[in-house]
């Protein structure tokens, strides 16, 4: 069970940064996997930002457990998040996460794992990260779109990815990220039958509620922006 909800509504803003690959992109990439690719350099600068400016990396753990029972959050805190376990978060994020002492959140596809899939995390990969104070959360078992998918396949891509997370780390699973950002009722039903505490979106903002703790929003981070374009980004979300 999660935090035991003492009833009262609570908002909260906290950026939730969305990343992908933390790398340089091959030549020939194509626009997409440029704008997904944010390089070692650019994300050094940006927790050399977040540092300077007096921000505290937090988890998903702590926002839940302040928006459903009043746990306190430092004055700037910040949620740093990474789609889809490639193999980049353990080479070129997690190195300068131990560095800069930031934590962050790396959500995986677990069917990749476990076949070794090329350019994805191991599991010993993601043991070592966990050991470290990263957290491994679900990103379903294989990255479909859970809107079109029939009822036994959700309960697979929800429940499975779960398990073999919590097989193979040997730690509760409590936090999903919708593959795509897409999802619809019978997800958010699937996933609280599951046990999931929270789930993060591909939708903008930055400001939480207690009563939408399967719908929280991020910022998404763009490649070639460097610092420039978290400061932006930070400032318009601020009140949005």
């Amino acid at each position: 069970p999660g935090p035991t909800p003492d009833g009262q509504v609570r908002q909260a803003r906290v950026p939730i940064l969305m990343y992908h690959y933390l790398s340089d992109p091959p030549a020939g990439a194509d626009k997409y996997r440029l704008d997904l690719s944010v390089t070692p350099q650019e994300f050094e600068e940006q927790l050399t930002y977040l540092r300077d400016e007096g921000y505290t990396a937090i988890t998903l753990n702590d926002l839940v457990a302040h928006l459903a029972a009043g746990q306190p959050l430092p004055p700037k805190p910040v949620i740093l998040t990474f789609d889809d376990g490639y193999a980049d978060a353990y080479t070129g994020a997690f190195p300068l996460l131990r560095k800069h002492g930031f934590t962050a959140t790396f959500f995986v596809i677990t069917s990749f794992v476990d076949e070794g899939r090329p350019g994805y995390l191991t599991w010993e990969q993601a043991a070592e990260m966990q050991a470290a104070g990263m957290e491994i959360e679900a990103h379903s078992a294989t990255h479909p779109d859970l809107e079109h998918i029939a009822d036994d396949a959700l309960q697979a891509e929800v429940q499975g990815s779960r398990q073999a997370i919590e097989t193979h780390l040997q730690k509760p699973v409590r936090f999903f990220c919708y593959p795509s950002g897409r999802y619809d009722d019978r997800t958010l039903a699937a996933l609280r039958e599951a046990g999931y505490w929270a789930a993060v979106t591909t939708a903008g903002g930055t400001l939480h509620s207690s009563e939408g703790l399967y719908e929280l929003d991020r910022v998404r981070m763009h490649g070639g922006g460097g610092v420039a374009q978290l400061e932006a980004l930070l400032d318009y979300y601020a009140s949005r």
